[in-house]
């Protein structure tokens, strides 16, 4: 059997257990994630700092309809690269220790950025990572929701939505097995939101339409990755690069996903994929089979 029929009698199998309407809704050519699927810039980075215009406009012919933006707010030719191509901005990641670490209680320099992004447009902020030192031990983890709960609220104020993206390193156990992702699903507000990054949850060797449902209701994105086969998991440390795959070419099936997705009210999904040895040739092939499920 070839592998591409393999993964797909996979799929089949998974999508045995999922209802109907959210299968259709899924599959369907004009599925909402489909019709405005998303791109993590961070994946082009080589190649937007050698021709950022030229960059996105390749971007916006693949067929992409937006962009996540990352570096906020000192990315400005992303900003205008993206309009200039026609591609819609809702989302970045951004300069985060203004939010885990802040430098006054009224985390003024957040603030700063609630008025760029507010003036940008953006609908979604999104605290991309952890330095080290901020993660160490689960007191660190109620230190970083904390000021995420605060940082959130007056983003809500501003119209905006804060949210926060995983990697694997959030659901390594800590003391008495208790993960720091476990801390933040306790302790984030109401208002502050996750960004699941799929192909992390996957290495942490947990499953992402699981996590999804679970969190139903407080996930605002997706991240879409795929994952080499054979890999031994979990993992918490350094993978290879080879282990990101475009969709279609590893071992998570998009369409529960999607599915998921759907339900749980998730409002954007972007591609994402953190190396590759030809990044544009990368999110066409994503998007290609995307369109071709």
């Amino acid at each position: 059997m070839q592998r591409r029929t393999f993964l797909r009698s996979a799929v089949v199998s998974s999508l045995a257990l999922t209802p109907a309407s959210q299968l259709l809704a899924a599959l369907a050519p004009d599925n909402k994630y489909r019709k405005n699927i998303g791109i993590q810039l961070y994946t082009l980075r080589d190649a937007l700092g050698k021709d950022t215009a030229g960059t996105l406009k390749a971007v916006a012919e693949a067929g992409y309809k937006q962009v996540e933006a990352y570096g906020f707010p000192n990315c400005q030719p992303l900003i205008d690269g993206a309009k200039s191509a026609g591609l819609v901005l809702n989302s970045t990641h951004f300069e985060w220790t203004s939010v885990t670490s802040p430098k006054d209680a009224s985390m003024s320099d957040f603030q700063k950025t609630l008025e760029k992004a507010k003036e940008v447009g953006l609908s979604h902020l999104v605290i991309p990572y952890l330095h080290d030192g901020e993660r160490k031990t689960l007191d660190d983890y109620k230190k970083v929701a904390a000021n995420a709960n605060k940082a959130a609220e007056l983003a809500k104020a501003a119209g905006i939505q804060l949210g926060y993206h995983n990697h694997a390193f959030e659901f390594q156990p800590k003391e008495g097995g208790k993960t720091g992702y476990d801390v933040f699903i306790e302790q984030f507000s109401k208002d502050m939101k996750f960004e699941i990054d799929i192909f992390w949850v996957k290495v942490a060797n947990l499953d992402p339409v699981e996590l999804i449902t679970k969190l139903s209701g407080r996930v605002s994105q997706l991240h879409l990755k795929d994952l080499k086969d054979g890999l031994k998991l979990p993992e918490f440390g350094n993978l290879p690069q080879d282990a990101f795959k475009e969709l279609g070419n590893g071992i998570i099936p998009m369409e529960p996903i999607l599915a998921a997705a759907e339900k749980a009210g998730v409002e954007n999904c972007h591609v994402e994929q953190d190396q590759s040895p030809d990044a544009m040739a990368s999110i066409k092939q994503s998007i290609a089979y995307l369109a071709k499920l």
